[in-house]
């Protein structure tokens, strides 16, 4: 064997399988008797079925049996198509932990996280989760976002009478941030938070807002100070733009100052190098108004890199939270069975991850999901993550 032959068998060893079989082998089958159906099968049809547009367990199983002669080529159906009550009992019965962790191993075999990328955490409530009868809050999930590759990287539900605070711990353990940059709201700004992040080999940029009042009150004083003076006295990186779109001007301006010896609490917070500051000022209709945050840092970065962590993590709202509400429908699922909710909503940010890094057509995700549907040769790209 020539040594580019061994290379290349070499590399192919060592690449994750992207068989969705054997990233579901580990997953706890709920049901105590002998199954009908292979979950397998379940998980299969189910993924397949929201990518191409199904938003409830009636339309999964109508899809599976629309498209049983596609399935026939992979998948056991010698015992037929589920019915919608038992795709919809089992997805409340599965463990969301264990659910969530199989499709991240899977995701992340078919598209490789770019390394010192940004990872945006923030929460999003499942509206219609809510059961009146029971007394059951709404869900209130906490996701995880690549935001260059677009890919969910994972996702926990918040406790019951908890919070955010609570379940970004939990989220971070199930997601590799080494080398990257993870921003967190204000909510997240907690210092054992900060600790995770930098013992996991990332760094960090925290927003800070009341919840913090000395620290949020310190480094405001500070800016205020040298805003004043033009930051004459100190060593400031800083960065702007302006944009004209739509009847409004909008101006931004972004400061990242090392951490001053006067800084309160600063020994309290792991990895601490700097503290930045974001302004926005928006112009519309002859109105200004003018928004200013406060963060955190943990690594001593140019003002470009600081400006691009800060609005990657608002992006998040239109990279996630807005196609999972507008094109998935997310807000008006009223799934309240059990764990359904939870369950299907890590397939929705699966198959939003899967459509998005699909390049072979350059149309919404929207039209996106309706090919597949239509197009079984195009399901299988994105299956296969081409």
């Amino acid at each position: 064997m020539t040594p580019r032959a061994r290379q290349q068998q070499q590399q192919q060893t060592e690449q994750p399988s992207t068989a969705i079989s054997e990233h579901f082998s580990d997953l706890t089958d709920p049901r105590r008797r002998e199954p009908t159906y292979p979950l397998i099968n379940i998980v299969t049809i189910a993924v397949c079925a929201v990518i191409c547009g199904a938003d409830d367990f009636v339309s999964i199983a109508e899809f599976g049996r629309r498209k049983k002669e596609f399935f026939s080529k992979f998948l056991d159906l010698s015992a037929g198509i589920p019915s919608h009550d038992r795709f919809n009992a089992i997805f409340a019965a599965l463990n969301p932990q264990e659910f969530e962790a199989c499709l991240l191993s899977w995701i992340t075999a078919l598209h490789q996280v770019t390394d010192g990328q940004v990872i945006a955490i923030d929460g999003k409530t499942l509206r219609r989760s809510y059961d009146r009868a029971s007394s059951k809050a709404a869900l209130h999930m906490v996701s995880a976002w690549a935001t260059v590759n677009h890919i969910s990287l994972g996702q926990t539900l918040t406790d019951a009478k908890s919070n955010e605070i609570t379940a970004i711990p939990r989220l971070l353990k199930m997601i590799d941030c080494a080398g990257s940059l993870v921003t967190i709201d204000a909510m997240g700004c907690q210092t054992e938070i900060a600790k995770q992040i930098v013992n996991g080999g990332g760094n960090y940029v925290l927003a800070v807002k009341g919840n913090q009042k000395s620290l949020h009150g310190s480094i405001h004083r500070f800016f205020q100070a040298r805003l004043q003076d033009d930051f004459a006295d100190v060593d400031v990186r800083r960065t702007g733009s302006q944009v004209r779109a739509h009847g409004r001007e909008e101006t931004r301006r972004y400061y990242l100052c090392r951490v001053p010896d006067t800084l309160a609490d600063r020994k309290r917070w792991p990895g601490l190098k700097a503290i930045g500051m974001a302004v926005n000022e928006t112009v519309c209709q002859g109105k200004m108004t003018r928004e200013v945050r406060y963060y955190i840092v943990s690594q001593w970065m140019s003002a470009k890199k600081f400006a691009g962590a800060v609005r990657s993590h608002w992006g998040i709202e239109n990279s996630l939270h807005w196609q999972l509400d507008v094109t998935f429908g997310e807000d008006q699922s009223r799934l309240r069975k059990g764990h359904a909710a939870a369950n299907f909503s890590s397939l929705r940010r699966l198959a939003l991850s899967l459509l998005k890094n699909n390049r072979s057509l350059k149309i919404g995700i929207k039209n996106k999901r309706l090919t597949a549907g239509w197009d079984d040769d195009y399901l299988a790209q994105v299956l296969c993550g081409q």
